[in-house]
């Protein structure tokens, strides 16, 4: 588990390499197309959306000046502008263990997105459905249920759930686009799942 040290150390590294660069590039290249008069990015991430200054890099709740920002959905958004080639989705859809060097990472991953998702929505479809109308997923045709979710511009997401019954227990599965191996490192692409789980649990109930 990563201490927040680990966190700070990891902002600090990104906004040295993003400061390297203009405001205009970062935003053309990563697809956050709205600057701010505030010399800012505006950045919709789950259901909120986020001020980013430039050069300092500090966030700030659009809605809310005072809402802490949880440093790790800072240091993944950050690793994200900081893409030097930004690839479109290829449609191509893999399992996080087929992303290059998830190996490492998947028992993080299974505790931090799978796992949850199977055990608040495996019985409760309705629930995800709610949760996921909030972060403007899409119904996809997949198991039980299932939805794609746009969290980056160039990142996509699915999200799947098959309902258990009394014979067998329910199963989950998320999928990416297999462009994100060139986009996000394995241990961000965890997180990202983590944080679209966790956030829709959030909004169900």
């Amino acid at each position: 588990m990563a201490r927040i040290d680990d966190y700070i150390n990891a902002k600090k590294l990104v906004m040295a390499e993003l400061s390297k660069q203009t405001l205009s590039s970062i935003s053309k290249k990563s697809g956050y197309t709205e600057i701010m008069d505030t010399n800012s990015l505006k950045i919709p991430f789950l259901n909120r959306v986020y001020d980013v200054s430039y050069p300092e890099f500090e966030f700030m709740d659009s809605k809310d000046s005072t809402k802490e920002i949880p440093l790790q959905e800072q240091v993944l958004i950050l690793h994200y502008l900081a893409v030097d080639n930004y690839l479109k989705p290829n449609g191509r859809w893999v399992a996080y263990r087929e992303i290059p060097g998830a190996t490492f990472y998947f028992g993080a991953f299974i505790k931090r997105a799978i796992d949850p998702l199977k055990k608040v929505f495996g019985a409760n479809s309705k629930g995800l459905k709610k949760g996921a109308e909030l972060l403007y997923g899409k119904p996809v045709d997949n198991g039980d249920s299932a939805f794609e979710f746009q969290i980056l511009p160039n990142v996509p997401l699915q999200l799947i759930i098959w309902e258990g019954d009394e014979d067998f227990d329910p199963e989950a599965n998320i999928l990416f686009d297999e462009s994100v191996a060139k986009l996000l490192s394995p241990e961000d692409c965890a997180w990202l799942a983590g944080m679209l789980v966790y956030r829709l649990i959030a909004l169900a109930f």
